[in-house]
């Protein structure tokens, strides 16, 4: 697998906006869809949570997928993540449908490749919605959805010397 690099939205690392002079309480508007990214380096749950801050949000909704050290009653030794090269757009697509299906005011979701060790960060994901239960509601449609479309392969190596691949048809 080539090196994927890294996608910054510039809307992600830019400032938040100021409020609009017709709406003091909300920011200028923007495309909420605000982080997109597959990396080969370590995740950042403070990245992920700033790209989606909103002053018009009351409820930010956080997943937070790790590496665990056991599956399927196997110890797991060895982790890795692969992407076919169409990855990103597809986790793009799939952001935008849940933000086009829920009321999101900002949502980030970076996933990792590459070789992971236990309890690394292997996925990312937030939703700023101006309501808990929506953003909740929206933050388990995106995750669900990027595991079911998004083409990422887990490739777990166990203790006992036998391997599988997740996710791969």
């Amino acid at each position: 697998m080539g090196r994927m690099e890294p996608h910054h939205d510039s809307a992600a690392s830019a400032a938040p906006a100021a409020p609009t002079a017709d709406h003091p309480g909300e920011r200028a508007a923007e495309a909420p869809v605000r982080l997109i990214a597959i990396r080969e380096t370590p995740l950042s749950v403070d990245e992920v949570f700033r790209a989606v801050g909103d002053g018009a949000a009351g409820g930010i909704a956080l997943f937070v997928g790790t590496v665990r050290n056991h599956d399927g009653g196997q110890d797991v030794g060895a982790l890795g993540y692969s992407c076919h090269p169409t990855a990103e757009a597809e986790l793009r697509r799939v952001a935008d449908r849940v933000a086009a299906a829920h009321p999101v005011r900002a949502l980030a979701a970076v996933h990792r490749v590459g070789e992971l060790a236990v309890g690394d960060l292997a996925v990312v994901v937030a939703v700023a919605c101006p309501h808990r239960a929506e953003a909740f509601d929206a933050c388990r449609q995106l995750i669900d959805d990027l595991k079911h479309e998004v083409p990422i392969w887990k490739h777990q190596r166990f203790s006992d010397g036998t391997e599988e691949w997740v996710g791969a048809c």
